[in-house]
């Protein structure tokens, strides 16, 4: 089915969509999978090289695109940045797709403290004000998608990152809070809670990715989640069972179970 005849069978078609950690992984095919003539891309993302390679794939596809290089652990500057993008064109889709991912140091007895403070603010810290900030845009005009890019790892207590899986599980609880805030203003608002990606970040642990997903199959499950303005989005469906599990486990025997798993990560 060619791009044109799937947005005309109801999928969710921007006239511009902001997608922050855009220069690759997940956010590259989520811009990929948007672009088209008439929609216009606003790409965010730490590396120019990769950023701007994006926008020449998506130009290719009939989008204008528009690129920022900037460092979302400096919340203001993440504002301001919105700000002047919404003001150029008004933004009715916002994906808050960039994160960090980091484990404890083999050996060690805790994360380090710069691992700990670059999820708080990069997890959770600047997806929150831009929704927010996205949010109090959207509301007034009746019109908008706000997509928060969370994790599986929330559901869990994993004592070998405790900063992930906890800075996931706020932005979770946030976003469903967003989402009752905004539906009576026609603001869709949705949390995806995905398994393993298979992308750079997901490719730094040493060991076996269970039921791993690719990039563009992650983009047409959350693309047909935003049409829909659907809450909530756990895939694949087996991580919707675990988190009831988990729910369900005494959590010191779940906790004695966690501290048993042997996760390593490749350095960068």
């Amino acid at each position: 089915m060619s791009r044109p005849e799937r947005f005309a069978k109801g999928q969710f078609a921007p006239d511009h969509a902001l997608i922050t950690g855009a220069s690759g992984g997940l956010g590259r095919a989520l811009a990929l999978h948007y672009a088209r003539t008439g929609t216009h891309l606003t790409l965010w993302g730490r590396n120019s090289q990769r950023l701007e390679a994006v926008a020449s794939a998506c130009s290719q596809r009939g989008s204008t695109v528009t690129c920022h290089v900037l460092a979302l652990d400096d919340l203001d500057a993440g504002i301001t940045q919105f700000r002047q993008d919404d003001a150029r064109k008004p933004v009715d889709l916002l994906v808050l797709n960039a994160g960090v991912s980091d484990i404890r140091p083999e050996g060690a007895l805790t994360e380090t403290l710069e691992a700990v403070k670059e999820a708080a603010l990069i997890n959770y810290a600047s997806p929150v004000t831009l929704a927010t900030e996205a949010a109090s845009v959207m509301a007034p005009r009746k019109n908008g998608r706000i997509v928060m890019i969370g994790s599986v790892a929330a559901h869990h207590d994993l004592p070998f990152a405790s900063a992930y899986s906890s800075s996931k599980a706020g932005l979770g609880r946030f976003a469903t809070c967003l989402h009752a805030a905004m539906a009576p203003h026609k603001v869709g608002v949705t949390l995806i809670e995905p398994g393993y990606i298979d992308t750079a970040m997901s490719r730094r642990l040493d060991g076996a990715r269970p039921f791993l997903v690719t990039a563009e199959k992650a983009a047409a499950l959350i693309a047909d989640a935003v049409a829909r303005k659907k809450a909530v989005l756990i895939f694949p469906r087996l991580f919707s069972l675990l988190k009831l599990v988990s729910i369900l486990v005494p959590r010191p025997i779940a906790h004695r179970l966690l501290r048993l798993a042997r996760v390593k990560q490749k350095a960068l």
